[in-house]
């Protein structure tokens, strides 16, 4: 007599699920992968951004420590100006002995970056604004090099890596396999290898994926942008709450140096321009020193009769993160905010961020998310060669639909709810199932010919 295995409807439907699952894990796969090597190459040099730039600029960065006692500020954007014609919009003083100063000069081609020797005002080397090589590989991370519309896909890739992670611990929880779990099975010749090598370190580094992704959001050109907007005091940039009782400019803070996310929608203040001798920078410099901001900080210089100088510093320690307006005028602070001052939710926004990019717990967090930014190749680079060695000749390879539509419309169902939050992610959503229709619908066609 042949027994009949229990429940055999459910190990169908499992089945089905485990194709459905499967088959979207490939796509998110097929969409994230270019993505996820660039962003980790590039994100994995970045963390190291200071220490890399000290070193590959050390002509322009680094000069012989002479004592305590460092020339005045303006003394060095003279300096500056004498070699570069222009108007010196921002001074940056030197994070620690040693290091230069960082004078920008706007020109009629554009701005300069000025370094000067703060003990004696020696230029030591003139470049372009933002034109370091860690800029360069900033700008690399965000896509900026490949056309005003390639940021936009960082958005895409972020949600779409949360769909991986999502899709690949759901493939990878054990169902009575002997390996792959935590061991690597066989060698490279074999396409087990890859497969286990794959889920292994996917399985390990989920979790730190799952945070880059979710923790770049909100610096999204679509998302981010609205996220910071109503995050933000609705465009305001103040938290809830802050009384500003002092005149506003039109302009933004992130329109004059580089801010934190919270601060970007932060609208200047305004001096009270009455006839008065504006101060120096020397003095507006030994003001923002006595109100105690965190040394390396950048101060910028006012541009009209209305314009303020404005200190802000975003160290490592989130609670010294600054920014001070100081009336041009008096040298009276007009606005002095910190970040105890944001708002619950930008509190944990900047959290992120700032681990993010390597700077919460110092050295370790750097060589995480390092060993995290080498995992994610290696999780790459798996999937594409197990891919290689699994696909049939001629075919895309694409894992098989599952026999019952339900299970795929519920795994849809549950996807289409993240498009909704992430606008992007469901476009894309949407042209993928469209895609994947179509898909289905040629290799239909070629069966039905080939019968």
């Amino acid at each position: 007599m042949i027994v009949q295995a229990p429940f055999p409807c459910i190990e169908k439907i499992r089945a089905d699920i485990y194709h459905a699952v499967w088959r979207w894990h490939f796509y998110a796969g097929l969409l994230v992968l270019p993505f996820m090597i660039t962003l980790s190459l590039s994100g994995g040099m970045y963390l190291f951004r200071t220490e890399i730039d000290n070193w590959y600029h050390a002509d322009l960065k680094r000069v012989a420590v002479a004592g305590s006692v460092t020339v005045p500020p303006t003394a060095m954007v003279a300096a500056a100006l004498e070699a570069v014609p222009g108007r010196a919009i921002q001074f940056i003083q030197p994070s620690a002995p040693g290091l230069t100063a960082e004078i920008t000069v706007a020109t009629d081609q554009g701005r300069v970056a000025v370094y000067v020797n703060p003990y004696n005002a020696a230029v030591q080397g003139i470049l372009a604004d933002r034109g370091t090589i860690m800029w360069t590989i900033r700008k690399l991370h965000s896509l900026e090099y490949f056309g005003k519309y390639a940021p936009y896909l960082i958005e895409i890739a972020a949600g779409w890596s949360i769909l991986l992670v999502g899709t690949g611990v759901w493939l990878w929880w054990p169902r009575a396999q002997k390996g792959g779990i935590i061991t690597v099975r066989s060698n490279p010749r074999r396409r087990v290898f890859w497969r286990d090598l794959h889920a292994v370190t996917g399985i390990f580094v989920a979790i730190f994926l799952l945070f880059l992704a979710v923790s770049g959001m909100p610096w999204s050109r679509v998302w981010g942008a609205k996220f910071n907007e109503l995050a933000n005091g609705h465009n305001y940039g103040y938290p809830d709450g802050l009384m500003i009782n002092v005149p506003m400019s039109g302009h933004k803070l992130e329109d004059m140096s580089t801010t934190s996310w919270s601060l970007m929608q932060a609208m200047v203040p305004e001096s009270a321009a009455g006839g008065m001798q504006p101060i120096t920078l020397d003095q507006a410099v030994d003001k923002l020193d006595r109100l105690g901001l965190h040394v390396g900080y950048t101060v910028a210089l006012p541009d009209s009769n209305e314009g303020v100088y404005t200190g802000s510093v975003y160290p490592d320690d989130l609670s010294q993160q600054r920014v001070v307006h100081l009336d041009q005028y008096t040298g009276t602070p007009l606005l002095d905010l910190s970040y105890t001052d944001y708002g619950v939710i930008a509190k944990w926004i900047e959290w992120g961020v700032n681990t993010h990019i390597g700077q919460t717990f110092g050295l370790i967090n750097k060589i995480v998310l390092l060993a995290a930014c080498v995992a994610i190749v290696v999780l790459a680079l798996s999937a594409a060669i197990m891919w290689w060695k699994r696909r049939p000749s001629g075919s895309l390879g694409v894992p098989p639909m599952p026999a019952r539509k339900a299970a795929l419309r519920g795994l849809l169902a549950i996807l289409g709810i993240g498009g909704l939050i992430f606008p992007l992610v469901g476009a894309s959503l949407m042209v993928m199932i469209a895609l994947d229709t179509l898909y289905v619908r040629l290799i239909s066609s070629r069966i039905s010919t080939a019968v």
